[in-house]
């Protein structure tokens, strides 16, 4: 499921796996292993995902079907 939500999220949001990349930091092909579950994806990429399409990271990995996150801590 949680590979499917990362896909669905960028869908939705017309955008190519190419500029999520950017997003986290990583290339196409890598992004494309993401989401088809080929490519584990590191806690650091999870976070950028969640902060990036404003989402939890329960909901991301399938736990909630409630997208929105909880409150952030900001830096001191």
């Amino acid at each position: 499921m949680k590979y499917k939500r990362i896909r669905d999220l960028r869908e939705d949001n017309d955008l190519t796996q190419t500029a999520v990349g950017k997003v986290v930091m990583v290339g196409q092909t890598t992004y494309s292993g993401y989401e088809r579950g080929i490519t584990d994806i590191p806690t650091d990429v999870w976070i950028r995902l969640a902060v990036f399409h404003n989402v939890s990271i329960d909901y991301l990995v399938g736990l909630t079907d409630v997208k929105t996150p909880p409150p952030r801590k900001t830096k001191p």
